[in-house]
């Protein structure tokens, strides 16, 4: 379980009270996620997620904060906010910066299906669409020049010809011009662990705590790349499509796009290789933590490479 800061009930009763959603029944933390300490708070009102924020300070949150707000309010599937009596969603707790948000039905699919792929592609785009009208703006923190400092660091830890390949890739995407791609709000890390399915309907989005302005292809490619993965990192051409064919039925790719979809791909796959390698090499100290496998994006990558069909017809 990834618990950085620990919280027991005695530290939580005071806290809900500047909240007008009743007492607490339990408290239970969460093991997903391995940069904020999260739990499931459930009252005599219902049933919450409480985010104890480790390393963004509150001055930092209003832009992922309004978002969900935003997002909320535009009918997404995206947990939306709760206010303190103070009408702040912010708050403190153990010396941490805190959101409480409403809890999302569904659970996480771990092994989806076309039909659940194409159901997270269309609420993507949607998303996308409807974040067009957000005010807020966000600089990319792990853009491609993150990726060659990050790559920096780890390849000393890495053999001779891993250690090729990352530098290669991160060369390749330093030459590769995206700002002329469509751009706006992306969730940035839309895994599986950060989607709640309803049987195949999405639930809710959660975890926008990456969410930054970048190309709205970039969102699709980290997206693709975890829901139609197979465990040898190759890519399932199944749910590739229905994943696709779910999102440019709500806004197609335009030709720009098509292009640079297949080195997106492998920008995408790049990001969080070298992410994984930072936590996996020079790991955050914690209270049971855990360093995902960096290796499964190398191959990912790897399959990209090679790859000559990319479901785009």
């Amino acid at each position: 379980m990834s618990v950085f800061t620990t919280v027991t009930p005695d530290d939580l009763a005071p806290f809900l009270k500047r909240y007008c959603i009743g007492q607490l029944v339990e408290l239970k933390g969460i093991a997903a996620g391995v940069t904020n300490t999260n739990f499931f708070v459930t009252t005599t009102h219902g049933r919450y997620v409480l985010t104890l924020f480790e390393t963004l300070q509150a001055e930092e949150l209003p832009y992922y904060v309004n978002l969900l707000a935003h997002l909320a309010h535009h009918g997404i599937a995206s947990a939306a906010p709760i206010a303190n009596l103070d009408d702040q969603y912010v708050d403190t707790l153990n010396g941490k910066p805190t959101l409480l948000v409403t809890c999302l039905p569904g659970k996480v699919a771990e092994h989806p299906n076309t039909t659940q792929c194409a159901e997270v592609g269309e609420m993507l785009a949607q998303m996308h669409l409807a974040s067009r009208s957000y005010g807020g703006y966000m600089k990319n923190p792990r853009g491609v020049q993150w990726w060659a400092d990050t790559a920096a660091q780890v390849a000393p830890f890495m053999s001779a010809a891993d250690a090729d390949l990352l530098r290669a890739e991160v060369a390749l995407q330093q030459t590769t011009d995206y700002r002329a791609l469509p751009a706006g709000m992306v969730h940035a890390d839309l895994f599986r662990d950060n989607v709640l399915m309803d049987g195949d309907r999405v639930g809710g989005f959660i975890d926008f705590y990456y969410a930054c302005n970048d190309a709205w292809l970039y969102d699709v490619a980290i997206a693709l790349n975890d829901w139609c993965s197979t465990a040898d990192g190759d890519i399932d051409d199944a749910r590739a499509r229905a994943f696709l064919k779910g999102y440019t039925g709500v806004r197609e790719l335009d030709a720009a796009e098509k292009s640079a979809w297949p080195t997106m791909l492998r920008g995408a796959a790049l990001r969080f290789w070298t992410s994984r390698l930072l936590d996996f090499h020079k790991p955050a100290s914690g209270e049971m933590t855990f360093a995902k496998d960096p290796t499964h994006f190398q191959r990912v990558i790897e399959h990209h490479i090679r790859r000559q069909d990319f479901w785009l017809s």
